[in-house]
């Protein structure tokens, strides 16, 4: 039987001195009594795989509104992959993946439907109330709106994981370990959006080629290859763009660790600079592939046909929900209370998937439509 001090103990054998350990958690907001097998940060991991936020990532948009096909990334094979790339530089770099593991996990938590076309809909709408932005609507998520305990709300999460969750926030408190999972999600985006682009036909291969991280992984895949399929061709050259950009991330991070000497947590902390990133020349190209997929997909016309009738779905049903609030579900009806109105309906509308989304939407409009 392996016993939590046990997990804790391999953490400081194996961890490097720079890495949180799971024993020297700064705690949660609610006193809880320790798990007999697993750490804390195991344990948040498993909380925010079982919330209902996790699992209606099955059914929001990364870029493709979900009935647009099978295989395009939804919100949940995106953070599932994205995961696995940030434990991969964790592991490299002897960081605690389990930390790694729960922020990655619960990052996407408080995307409402519709892409960041979602987003910016409710942030317009809730520009006099408090504005709305993906991240701090996580944090809600896991410290207020899930409701699966009786003696606290939300899932009292570590303080690690929380700061962790806080991607844009200027107070935020800084980790190595949030670092690479703001990285690894960067880059699985950028490798799968492309991916998904060339899937779905909106990306021409002549174009792509114009980009000089593609060009190298053809150059590469061609030196190697004779003729490959070009589906095969496509396949192998996302795996080796996301290798590339993995492992220049784990090399250029680890000349900075010994740098600026973080020797511990706190000197990550008072670093002042940036620690987890690219090299210089590969940070230029990663800013050409992203201005690359911002022209070419994320603005290509079927994106924003599809971008802009979910913003006109969340505006009009917003509306009416404001404007008669009994017609809100008796549970978000009494959450207006304490959150105000307009604070209810948007948890209630960013808790949606695109599915449920375009479901309300019709038994709101639509004459014939069973309420």
């Amino acid at each position: 039987m392996i016993e939590r001090e046990v997990l804790e103990q391999r953490e400081e054998d194996w961890l490097a001195p720079y890495a949180i350990k799971s024993g020297e958690s700064r705690g949660r907001r609610f006193r809880e009594k320790e798990h007999d097998f697993r750490t804390v940060f195991q344990r948040d991991r498993d909380r925010i795989v079982h919330s209902n936020a996790f699992r209606r990532l099955e059914y929001k948009t990364q870029v493709f509104v979900n009935h647009e096909g099978d295989h395009y990334r939804t919100r949940l094979t995106h953070t599932m992959e994205m995961t696995l790339i940030a434990r991969t530089i964790g592991r490299a770099l002897r960081l605690n993946e389990d930390l790694i593991e729960a922020i990655a996990l619960a990052h996407d938590l408080g995307h409402g439907p519709f892409g960041h076309a979602g987003q910016d809909a409710l942030h317009g709408l809730m520009k006099e109330h408090g504005g709305f932005e993906h991240n701090r609507q996580c944090l809600r998520i896991v410290e207020e709106l899930e409701d699966s305990y009786s003696g606290f709300p939300g899932l009292n999460l570590t303080f690690e994981v929380r700061e962790g969750l806080k991607k844009h926030d200027k107070q935020r408190v800084r980790s190595i370990e949030a670092d690479v999972v703001d990285l690894g999600d960067l880059i699985a985006y950028h490798c799968h959006d492309l991916d998904d682009g060339l899937r779905a036909g909106l990306l021409d291969m002549r174009d792509v080629g114009r980009v000089k991280l593609w060009q190298e992984i053809n150059r590469y895949i061609e030196s190697k290859h004779e003729r490959p399929d070009e589906a095969v061709k496509v396949k192998m050259g996302i795996r080796l763009l996301m290798n590339r950009l993995v492992g220049d991330l784990i090399s250029e991070t680890t000349k900075n660790i010994k740098r600026f000497a973080i020797k511990k947590p706190s000197d990550f902390e008072r670093a002042g600079a940036e620690v987890v990133c690219f090299s210089a020349l590969v940070k230029k190209k990663v800013a050409e592939l992203r201005r690359f997929l911002m022209d070419q997909l994320y603005h290509h016309y079927r994106v924003v046909r599809m971008t802009e009738k979910g913003k006109r779905f969340i505006q009009e049903m917003f509306r009416v929900y404001v404007s008669t609030p009994a017609q809100l579900p008796t549970d978000v009806a009494s959450r207006t209370k304490k959150n105000g109105l307009h604070r209810a309906v948007c948890d209630y509308i960013a808790g949606m998937t695109d599915r449920f989304a375009l479901d309300e939407h019709a038994r709101l409009f639509e004459p014939y439509e069973r309420v």
